[in-house]
């Protein structure tokens, strides 16, 4: 009898403890209850044309869905990282999304390596959240239902 009680007690705290960080992850993918789509961009190439052509695509998401209705997140690394520079020519276009709800994943592996071959940290957008590994967000982000697409 104390064994089975054991085990339902136990099983309560493990619920509430599944239950109170599902929602805390909740909160940090998706700052949008209502939006119908969820969509992850990757950005790991260096080329402006298709760092701009991210943008494009999440402003084009936003058009379509409209801002409430459409979760976006931007994953930036490797040589893609350059967009979320502080001096990128698309910081005025990453604050008007930003404003739209746009995030902006900032993989800190890159940081770390391009942080030794510029002798310096480079300076991010203000608008750059830092997450430990871009592909690792990624894969996080596809399994809590988001759509990956590689512009």
């Amino acid at each position: 009898m104390k064994r089975h009680t054991f085990f339902a007690a136990f099983f309560a705290v493990f619920l509430i403890a599944v239950s109170g960080a599902s929602s805390a992850f909740a909160a940090e993918t998706s700052s949008k209850p209502f939006a119908e789509k969820h969509v992850v961009l990757q950005i790991s190439d260096e080329d402006p044309f298709k760092q701009t052509l991210v943008l494009n695509v999440a402003n084009n998401l936003i058009k379509h869905y409209g801002p409430d209705k459409v979760d976006i997140e931007i994953v930036a690394f490797g040589p893609g990282l350059r967009l979320l520079f502080s001096d990128n020519a698309n910081r005025g276009r990453i604050g008007d999304l930003s404003q739209q709800g746009v995030r902006f994943a900032a993989c800190e592996n890159t940081i770390a390596n391009m942080s030794r071959i510029l002798g310096e940290e480079p300076v991010l957008n203000d608008k750059a959240v830092r997450v430990s590994a871009g592909v690792v967000r990624i894969l996080d982000l596809e399994a809590d239902g988001y759509t990956l697409i590689r512009p």
